[in-house]
């Protein structure tokens, strides 16, 4: 006999701790689903039975749909493929605002049956870290909110660990992700998830041959605050930034003499945690200095320790760009019979080149390539992906989790699945045509085939460049080494004036189809669209316009031709303004505010840095007296050569002045 469900489905039963977060969110979906009714529905009841860990079984029994499990994360993972598979709430249900048309019932046939898969990959998860969004955003007024629905987000993607947060924020919502079913693990500049030595001591000098008991006493707090929760205990020693700690403590200068320390460091800390649960997880981050130093020999580590490898932020797996050196050497697991995992980005910021607000530039079959091969080289027990702030991310999350529940995705049907799941079939075709299409819009800025540009590029690169201007134009940009070593820096802008001028016109073609489908759709797909690659057309757009501007107003300034150089910083501060309003605008309803705490690329940042270059050459062009370029816009000709009084006005200010050349020049 099929069952039916209902507004007055209920979850019965005794529920584990773990499990009445996942209860409490089925019991939303069904309010969102359902219409009222006076009509019974079925009861969901939870039984233990002998599976595999972490997986479960759904079958209707007895007029009842039961959920079997025979551990926690069994019972929340076949609470949310009820709600998906039963009810047609999706994994990215709140961050792409699924609509749901409300129902009377759904019926479900008595030999309903679905088993799950073991896993690809053991421990999987998101670090949310660049988190400036979530940061500072509410959802009705709870600060929780945000991170709740992460870490929803993530369960029902299959994921079973997180770093919950950056700093302070993770020790905040280390608690929330423990209450809901998942492992939690720490940053890899935060062994253990201990108390930064800086902040515990502000007063002392962070080295450990000064105070080895001091970060002893910080490490055995944190594995006595943590004991017998689920953690994944991360072994390490960096500095009291996300760098070496031998920027801060000139006594190592080999990596000899590096590698022991920090060799010794991670048994200490390994024996601290062994001694507190014999059985505990741990793992290390093999990425930037560590890597170098463990492929040199000169690190050693407990044989059980898992091993992080880690990509360059950039989805390739090779040591990442730090400052100007590059060396990319690789960073894939070597043997299959150690215990391997990966750090990978769907978002990653360096100051330079890489995405954040946007998606990742690369291709999927490029991810797929990257992740198939960590596969074959055993990496297979632990993955943790930078989500940052999860709504700019959610394709590439998507497309991430399918590969560690299975190990394979035909790229095609998952994308075709995505958009019809969150954009509905209407327009469909023309939605999956532009994404598939955004990487090949994305515009090199090197040789290699991850080396794509992201809205960083045209945001720090373009303040490098006016502030190296401002400080010395003689001499070229020191912190450009990375992407063009050239003796001048205007040879470095005319380099970075050729590539946004591709830019500029490759994301004008890309906007320009963008906005032909948006044109196309209606109601929510149309919404979710302009929230999504939409937008990200637009900040690519308006920032490689804003670049090239940029470009223009140097090459304008080393010409002496002050005036034309505040021109064109005066439009391309106008393109930065652009992107940061259409982000702006996409903050309906319970995004309100989303965006005001960009901060990172930091695109009204760029506007602001032009505003004070355009002060600049003001100052060298019409200083000291300002009195020169405001006559010749704002007075008619016969009255210009009249000098008999300078001005008869107030002063303008630069935006004013520029406003008068913007309407006399376009």
């Amino acid at each position: 006999m099929e069952v039916k469900i209902n507004r007055n489905t209920k979850l019965a039963g005794e529920l584990p701790a773990a499990v009445r977060r996942a209860a409490g969110h089925l019991k939303r979906d069904i309010e969102s689903v359902f219409c009222e009714t006076e009509a019974p529905g079925c009861q969901i009841v939870l039984a233990r039975k002998e599976l595999p860990q972490e997986q479960y079984r759904i079958a209707v029994r007895e007029g009842k749909i039961e959920i079997q499990a025979a551990d926690e994360l069994g019972f929340i993972y076949g609470i949310y493929a009820v709600s998906k598979n039963m009810l047609g709430v999706h994994e990215f249900w709140f961050w792409n605002d699924q609509e749901f048309a409300r129902k009377e019932e759904i019926c479900i046939p008595e030999d309903y049956l679905l088993t799950s898969e073991p896993f690809r990959v053991k421990y999987r998860g998101w670090f949310v870290n660049d988190e400036v969004l979530l940061h500072t955003w509410s959802v009705g007024r709870e600060k929780e909110k945000p991170w709740e629905m992460a870490f929803e987000a993530l369960l029902r993607c299959g994921g079973n660990m997180v770093i919950p947060g950056t700093d302070k924020n993770s020790k905040m919502y280390t608690k929330l992700a423990g209450e809901m079913g998942l492992w939690v693990t720490h940053h890899h500049a935060e062994p253990l998830g201990a108390e930064m030595f800086a902040r515990a001591y502000p007063q002392l000098t962070a080295s450990y041959d000064l105070y080895p008991d001091k970060f002893h006493g910080l490490w055995q707090v944190a594995v006595d605050a943590q004991r017998g929760r689920k953690i994944i205990w991360n072994l390490g020693f960096r500095g009291q930034g996300d760098r070496p700690f031998w920027d801060e403590d000139d006594r190592y200068r080999t990596d000899e003499a590096r590698g022991k320390l920090m060799s010794g460091l991670i048994r200490k800390q390994y024996d601290m945690v062994k001694a507190a649960d014999a059985d505990a997880v741990c793992s290390t981050n093999l990425y930037g200095e560590t890597m170098e130093l463990y492929q040199k020999g000169c690190l050693t580590l407990p044989e059980d320790v898992i091993k992080i490898w880690a990509d360059n932020g950039y989805g390739k797996m090779v040591s990442r760009r730090q400052g100007n050196q590059n060396p990319r050497v690789c960073s894939l697991p070597e043997r299959k019979e150690d215990a391997n995992g990966i750090y990978y980005h769907a978002s990653f910021y360096d100051l330079q080149a890489a995405n954040h607000m946007t998606m990742l530039p690369n291709p999927p079959e490029f991810i797929k390539k990257e992740l198939t091969e960590v596969l074959d080289r055993g990496g297979d027990d632990f993955w943790i992906v930078n989500c940052s702030n999860v709504k700019p991310h959610v394709y590439t999350l998507d497309f991430l989790a399918q590969l560690w529940k299975t190990g394979e995705i035909d790229i095609e049907s998952h994308r075709r699945e995505y958009i019809e799941k969150y954009y509905g079939m209407r327009g469909s075709v023309s939605v999956a045509e532009r994404l598939k299409e955004y990487p090949d819009y994305a515009v090199s800025y090197g040789t290699h085939e991850d080396e794509h540009a992201g809205e960083q590029f045209t945001n720090h690169v373009p303040r490098m460049l006016v502030n190296q201007y401002m400080r010395n134009h003689e001499e070229s940009c020191k912190e450009l080494l990375w992407a063009i070593n050239c003796d001048t820096l205007e040879g470095q802008v005319r380099w970075y004036r050729e590539i946004c001028e591709k830019g500029m016109a490759s994301y004008r073609e890309y906007l320009g189809k963008c906005e032909l489908t948006d044109a196309e759709l209606t109601d929510r797909a149309k919404t979710l669209f302009e929230d999504s690659i939409l937008l990200q057309a637009q900040i690519h757009a308006y920032c490689f316009r804003g670049a090239y501007e940029v470009c223009k107003s140097l090459a304008e300034a080393f010409a002496g031709n002050y005036q034309r150089a505040f021109y064109f910083a005066g439009k391309a501060r106008k393109e930065y303004l652009k992107a940061d309003s259409a982000m702006r605008a996409r903050e309906h309803g319970k995004w309100h505010d989303f965006y005001r705490n960009e901060c990172l690329a930091d695109i009204k940042q760029t506007a602001w840095v032009l505003e004070g270059f355009m002060s600049y050459v003001r100052a060298l062009g019409d200083g000291p007296h300002y009195y020169e370029w405001q006559r010749e816009y704002l007075y008619a000709e016969k009255d210009r050569r009249v000098m008999l009084i300078l001005n008869m006005e107030n002063h303008l200010r630069d935006e004013e002045l520029f406003s008068l050349m913007e309407a006399a020049l376009d």
